[in-house]
């Protein structure tokens, strides 16, 4: 699995999910929250529930294609099954706390020129830099 920065991949990247972000909010009025969106169909409301279960599972069939397109690209976890799902779960909780996650806030928020989503940006950013300098101090992370 190569780690090497690769700009205009990154470029290509940054830009489809501005235009999905974009086209979600066109089109339906709605911010790209994965949280906010998962969240809506785990509590449903009667005719919320088809939009939100098409944006979920395009990402499913996204992240699907890319790994029967370059399989490589997906490395085997250091870390057991279980550690993975309680970190997902402490994730799923920091964006209920947060009031929304990284896509929300850190994609649509900031486009949309919210304080409230740049302190949340930079919160997640320095919470993500110190965990990774603890994890490397005292974990024994890579």
């Amino acid at each position: 699995m190569s780690t090497e920065f690769t700009p205009l991949s990154a470029l290509a990247g940054g830009l489809l999910i501005g235009l999905a972000a974009s086209l979600l909010w066109l089109g339906n009025g709605r911010t790209a929250g994965v949280s906010g969106i998962v969240g809506g169909i785990v509590r449903p409301v009667r005719g919320d529930v088809a939009w939100r279960s098409a944006f979920v599972g395009g990402l499913v069939l996204a992240g699907m294609s890319a790994l029967f397109e370059r399989p490589e690209l997906l490395a085997p976890s250091p870390r057991p099954l279980a550690v993975l799902a309680v970190a997902g779960l402490l994730v799923g909780a920091g964006t209920r706390v947060g009031g929304g996650c990284t896509s929300g806030h850190g994609v649509c928020g900031l486009g949309r020129g919210s304080r409230r989503s740049l302190v949340a940006t930079l919160t997640f950013v320095a919470a993500g830099m110190l965990t990774v300098t603890v994890g490397r101090l005292w974990g024994g992370l890579r």
